[in-house]
């Protein structure tokens, strides 16, 4: 079996994506980036601007002996809204859309099964809107944005947004 693998999937801030996975068992590291765009090497003003077609995303580099892709995206799925278009609560542009950057052709079928699981599973009210598209024009976000949350866990956002979040994830079990 492979060593490593990577997913690298948006939904909504890079910052809440890292903060999650790094939180998950078998997962060796996340790195926030850009990916999806027209333009290369964004900055993160470029991308803020919603002009350059990038999402937010992370990039997760995952043990698939102690992980699978799938359970990778059952963590996405239930880590943020996914019916909501370009929208993650105050978060708001494309941006912040809901995407799966497959990076094969077992990643996008994989992908698509788990999207209709989980549309069918009748845990949202609304239809999905996720993106599952090949990844393309990937750019690591600037360094002041590794580690995000655990550098900074009483700065506002950290705390009203993201740290919530964590401890619902972590009430269900679904991170540690």
């Amino acid at each position: 079996m492979k060593q490593t693998e990577t997913a690298t999937l948006g939904g909504g801030c890079f910052w809440c994506v890292e903060a999650v996975y790094q939180r998950v068992e078998g997962v060796l590291s996340v790195k926030p980036g850009y990916a999806g765009g027209h333009i290369n090497n964004p900055t993160y003003k470029d991308v803020c601007s919603g002009n350059t077609g990038h999402a937010e995303v992370a990039k997760i580099e995952f043990d698939p002996n102690q992980i699978s892709f799938k359970q990778i995206l059952n963590v996405f799925w239930q880590a943020h809204d996914p019916t909501t278009l370009n929208k993650q609560g105050g978060d708001v542009g494309t941006q912040y859309r809901s995407v799966i950057f497959y990076h094969s052709d077992e990643q996008k079928n994989l992908a698509s099964l788990s999207l209709e699981e989980a549309d069918k599973s009748g845990y949202w009210d609304s239809k999905i809107v996720t993106e599952i598209t090949a990844l393309n024009n990937y750019t690591d976000a600037e360094d002041y944005h590794d580690n995000y949350y655990a550098e900074n866990p009483n700065q506002g956002y950290c705390l009203y947004v993201i740290k919530p979040k964590l401890d619902k994830l972590e009430k269900r079990g679904i991170i540690k």
